[in-house]
């Protein structure tokens, strides 16, 4: 694991339930892309590593494809497996982006959305080359804030103030970059696409409190809040403020 957390593992634990409820999806211009581009059709097989509460992965399940959750939160996991029970293409397992437990090249694609800069980045591109076929892709795909909106920008400025935040958000911009230098692999591509998250104020501040470094002790939780509810105050339009996002798409194939 990198040195963003010594439990990288456990920061989630207890986050699954807000999580999943808060956190945006990804745009269906970069869901087209990815399919396109890693020549995914129906019956294809996509491991998407690092899955949490199944976002990502139920959204690609939807394309037709078979996809296998890997996600090492037993609270993130069951989560998912709660929510997608009645999916019949898509399964959760336990495992790590360093060891899949996932046998060798049955992956037509590797996917990894919001989660790869918790990773070792070598040894988790290693076992991805690993489960691919040949020919097959890895995907990393993170939603930033793009903060040349001004609401978004007020909503970093105010993340910024807590202890953490830097610790995460800085190595998580530069996380994908070790593909583009990975020369195990060919045809290295970086997209960029436009997101929002349209919320109320209670969505916010969920959103808000979903990242691994929003605040746990009772009194700074409570000042946090008061501040996001004062920032909601000044932005919201028919009670509404929208988050915008710049999602990145990095893909390579083995």
């Amino acid at each position: 694991m990198t040195d963003l957390s010594k439990h990288p593992t456990n920061r989630f634990s207890g986050l699954a339930e807000i999580y999943a409820k808060s956190r945006p999806s990804y745009p269906a211009e970069a869901v087209s892309y990815i399919v396109e581009r890693c020549r995914l059709s129906k019956g294809s097989t996509l491991i998407d590593i690092g899955s949490g509460t199944g976002i990502s992965s139920r959204l690609f399940a939807s394309q037709g494809l078979t996809v296998t959750g890997i996600e090492p939160n037993d609270d993130m996991r069951t989560q998912a497996e709660r929510e997608d029970s009645e999916i019949k293409t898509l399964t959760y397992k336990k495992g790590s982006a360093e060891k899949t437990g996932v046998e060798s090249s049955v992956a037509d694609a590797v996917l990894c959305a919001q989660a790869f800069h918790w990773f070792e980045p070598a040894s988790a591109l290693a076992e991805f080359k690993r489960i691919l076929k040949p020919g097959g892709w890895v995907v990393l795909i993170w939603n930033e804030r793009d903060e040349k909106d001004a609401f978004t920008k007020c909503y970093g400025d105010l993340l910024r103030q807590l202890p953490e935040t830097a610790s995460v958000e800085v190595p998580r911009g530069l996380a994908g970059q070790a593909l583009l230098d990975c020369e195990e692999y060919h045809d290295r591509q970086l997209r960029h696409f436009t997101n929002s998250q349209v919320m109320d104020e209670e969505g916010l501040i969920g959103r808000a409190f979903s990242a691994s470094y929003a605040p746990k002790d009772e009194a700074t939780a409570k000042e946090f809040t008061t501040s996001l509810r004062k920032l909601f105050a000044q932005f919201a339009k028919q009670d509404r403020v929208s988050l915008i996002y710049e999602t990145s798409v990095y893909s390579a194939s083995k």
